[in-house]
């Protein structure tokens, strides 16, 4: 089994870990931080704003069961690319739409991906960067899975929740059996 990492930003990253840990062919899906300027960043220093990264994920799946266009289709159904710095209340640099790429083929083909979207999805431009991944500095251990422990929290209701049930309706073919 090939597999492959991409690194994707779209806000909060308790959200975007939710939704995509319950595709198929996804083996892994970890929370953490890229793009800024300090090493090692604790949420914290990343949640003031002032580090310049942002909350991402970084998944590795197999791109057997599941095609990278795929992965950006459920990305940029899930969240707003189209506001800069932001996604719902969650406001700053380090809720920005970014995919970090790992290859020549995926910065291709996420480029190509926005362009389409631009011209043919979208009545305002997307704002998602596509950047090269430098370093990805993994979050601390209690954002592990925070949605599946902490499910009865209000943002998890009010925020995940919807968005977790919006992929899984949309997408029910790409939904891992025991998620459905």
């Amino acid at each position: 089994m090939q597999q492959e990492t991409i690194v994707l930003g779209g806000g909060c990253f308790w959200c975007t870990e939710a939704v995509f840990r319950r595709l198929r062919g996804v083996t892994s899906v970890q929370s953490g931080y890229t793009g800024g300027h300090i090493k090692h960043p604790t949420y914290e220093a990343v949640l003031g704003g002032n580090t310049g990264h942002v909350e991402v994920i970084k998944i590795e799946y197999d791109p057997d069961q599941i095609a990278f266009e795929e992965i950006l289709h459920i990305f940029f159904t899930s969240h707003d690319p189209t506001t800069l710095n932001r996604q719902g209340n969650d406001v700053g640099v380090q809720y920005r739409s970014a995919i970090f790429y790992t290859t020549p083929r995926q910065q291709a083909k996420a480029q190509h991906y926005i362009d389409v979207l631009n011209h043919h999805g979208y009545t305002k431009p997307i704002v998602t960067t596509v950047e090269p991944l430098e370093v990805f500095y993994p979050a601390e251990e209690y954002h592990k899975n925070y949605y599946e422990t902490h499910a009865n929290a209000p943002y998890c209701e009010l925020v995940i929740a919807p968005k977790v049930k919006k992929v899984q309706e949309k997408f029910p073919t790409l939904i891992k059996k025991d998620e459905s």
